[in-house]
């Protein structure tokens, strides 16, 4: 959120879509992010998504009340259904973005902050190969992502006169 707030000065009030059905999805909208925005002077609106026909009635709302961004945290299957219909309708309403799916932002969101799942990847595979090998997957440390990557869609940000954050990373 700090990110979204640096690339976009003057957000003040930012809709925040969740599944009430995906646990993380409702810590981060209930828990994470009110702290967050309180920190950082933002005023949070939140926006159940229970289906894939509430898209069309909270858009319609959200075209009336303005918000000044949107930001998507994970959602599920039913965000990631629904993810190019979202960037559409944030890139429409000129809404700036912020999603924690990277692709979102090849559909037109304008930033994504999350793990480099390129690296997890290659860390899921060592971990196969450990429990191929016979350890036992409770015997195997937890560990956090090693590498992080913020992405900015150069050319929604152009189109809309934002800023990218020092040392983000760009994309066409």
């Amino acid at each position: 959120m700090e990110l979204f707030k640096e690339a976009v000065p003057k957000l003040a009030r930012v809709a925040v879509l969740y599944v009430p059905g995906v646990p993380v999805s409702v810590h981060e909208a209930k828990e994470v992010l009110p702290a967050v925005a309180r920190a950082l002077g933002l005023t949070l609106l939140l926006w159940e998504v229970r289906a894939a026909d509430d898209f069309e009635r909270i858009f319609a709302t959200l075209t009336k009340q303005r918000p000044d961004g949107i930001y998507v945290p994970g959602g599920g299957p039913l965000f990631f259904a629904n993810e190019n219909r979202i960037a559409a309708f944030a890139l429409k309403s000129r809404l700036p973005s912020m999603f924690i799916n990277r692709e979102t932002i090849d559909a037109g969101g304008l930033m994504y902050y999350g793990a480099d799942l390129s690296d997890s990847y290659k860390r899921v595979a060592y971990y196969v190969d450990k429990i191929l090998k016979g350890a036992k997957p409770g015997d195997l440390p937890i560990e956090q992502p090693p590498k992080f990557e913020l992405v900015i869609n150069l050319k929604t940000a152009k189109d809309r006169g934002y800023h990218s954050p020092e040392g983000a990373g760009e994309s066409e």
